[in-house]
């Protein structure tokens, strides 16, 4: 009798992992990747060894685990599938988990009784999941290794390094220098798209702003419309139109621009200590060249997406906690950072709020029927996000008191949004109208919140149309006295399919 080798289970465990990891490789880290394909190994394996000690089968064993992993792992396809149905039974409301979710049950409790009775013989069957299961994974890794054949190229070995006057410092000069904090407020959107599209105001945040001393940058733009093509411009005082990659090299240049920037070269050779707050987002989370990576939270961008497609997204709601905890303890820790870490620092901040998915209320309180989504169509919801928004504004005032009243030197604080929201670019995205470029969806994406607290009068350098490209070079210029070149503050617009060909709008919203 022929001896069946069972690994079919085990792909099936790992491919969903790799194949989210195929289509994300730019944006996630490998160790997270592979944390979790551990996981998902250790478990489906736990579950067969379990049901061969019961069934005293490995064939049946096999075809259990495997039926398991399938519904498990494809839960959220059939979810997204139902799209947004709905239907009302008195005042009760039947979503698409509570119709899902027992539907699957019950198919599982069939699978496994037809496979405790069948007396068919296995070995076949078995030997063609093998090969199934391994051609998926085979497939998937293909794909990892095309891409990272593409990208060999490496931004730190190709970039053309910008030549400034050579300057001396002084250790003893470092005492003097001020910490500088650079925090990013996801998809903040300006006051102007606040009123005339949100029907909000919010002069009451840029009046306690500018009591405070800030510059608030008033028609402040981004330079790019997607979170690391903002953050690598931003982070190396430089345009991305000049680096001359193809589509499928970008993600990876971007991300090793914003871990390893300009900007905290120039800050360590001055001796600045880099504090990166970890986000969550895989971009701006653990970055191995900080001198602090400061932990707040475990559930991450990635882990969000991968639960959707899971059956725990039927229990979405349990994983709200920790999502809303990582906000909060951003928020509270950061004034925390000037008496723990002695000298100057730079302190980098990537808040995913106001950004979806919408975790609070205006005064912080938990909001009802959350969902873990953050894909361009979550911005429908305009009145969750304002209430976000406004939860974050009371944050960041309190943040503000807390630094600037204990701190003995006065720092520099950056408040500055990667981009604006996205509401009207997803309804046009939904109707396939995204190439028309209109001028509303344009001024809501690329409108930016952007303010300054700059001590010694350096606001008076600063000018009212600045974007995020300039805001270093301005700074550096001032304080560190160097010869940067401010840049023509432009905006360019991408499509969500070709993120890396620009397309230049700064007229168009001006």
């Amino acid at each position: 009798m022929k001896k069946t080798i069972i690994i079919y289970p085990l792909f099936f465990a790992v491919y969903p992992v790799l194949f989210l990891y195929a289509h994300n490789i730019g944006y996630v880290l490998l160790n997270e990747v592979l944390i979790l394909i551990a996981v998902t190994i250790i478990f489906s394996l736990l579950l067969f060894l379990l049901l061969n000690f019961i069934l005293k089968s490995k064939e049946k064993a096999g075809l259990i685990t495997s039926l398991f992993l399938l519904l498990f792992f494809s839960y959220g396809h059939f979810t997204n599938a139902m799209g947004d149905f709905r239907f009302a039974t008195g005042r009760i409301i039947i979503g698409p988990n509570k119709i899902l979710f027992p539907v699957v049950i019950i198919f599982f409790i069939l699978g496994v009784y037809f496979s405790i009775k069948t007396r068919r013989n296995l070995h076949n069957f078995t030997n063609l999941l093998n090969v199934v299961a391994g051609s998926m994974i085979v497939i998937s890794l293909i794909n990892i290794g095309a891409y990272r054949s593409k990208t060999k190229v490496t931004w730190q070995n190709n970039r053309s390094m910008e030549k400034r006057k050579a300057v001396t410092i002084d250790s003893t000069e470092t005492d003097t220098f001020p910490d500088i904090y650079y925090i990013i407020l996801d998809g903040y959107a300006s006051s102007s798209t606040l009123k005339e599209i949100y029907g909000y105001d919010n002069q009451e945040f840029i009046d306690y702003l500018n009591d405070k001393g800030f510059y608030v940058a008033t028609k402040s733009r981004t330079n790019y419309m997607y979170t690391f093509l903002s953050l690598a411009s931003s982070l190396n005082m430089e345009y991305l139109n000049v680096l001359n990659h193809t589509e499928s090299e970008y993600c990876k240049i971007a991300s090793q621009m914003i871990k390893y920037s300009k900007v905290i070269r120039f800050l360590r050779e001055r001796g600045y200590k880099f504090v990166n707050f970890r986000s969550g987002c895989s971009l701006t989370d653990y970055n191995r060249y900080a001198d602090r990576n400061v932990h707040c939270g475990k559930l991450n961008e990635f882990l969000m997406v991968l639960i959707r497609t899971t059956m725990l997204r039927a229990f979405e709601s349990h994983f709200i906690g920790p999502a809303r905890g990582r906000v909060l303890r951003i928020f509270s820790q950061l004034a925390e950072v000037q008496y723990s870490i002695e000298g100057p620092k730079f302190v980098f901040a990537h808040i995913l709020a106001p950004h979806p998915p919408y975790l609070f209320g205006p005064n912080g309180e938990s909001v009802k029927d959350i969902e873990l989504k953050m894909a361009p169509e979550t911005w429908e919801d305009k009145q969750r996000y304002l209430d976000q928004l406004i939860f974050v504004s009371k944050k960041v005032k309190e943040l503000i008191e807390e630094i600037l009243s204990k701190a003995e030197t006065p720092p520099i604080i950056i408040l500055q949004s990667d981009h604006g929201p996205g509401y009207i670019w997803g309804k046009m995205l939904e109707s396939g109208m995204e190439e028309q470029l209109s001028e509303e969806m344009l001024k809501e994406r690329i409108e930016i919140l952007n303010a300054y607290y700059l001590p010694d009068n350096a606001k008076d350098f600063l000018y009212d149309s600045i974007t995020p490209v300039n805001t270093f070079r301005l700074i550096f210029n001032y304080y560190f006295n160097v010869s940067y070149e401010l840049l023509e503050d432009k905006s360019y617009f991408s499509h969500i399919k070709r993120r890396c060909k620009f397309i230049d709008v700064t007229d168009k919203i001006k």
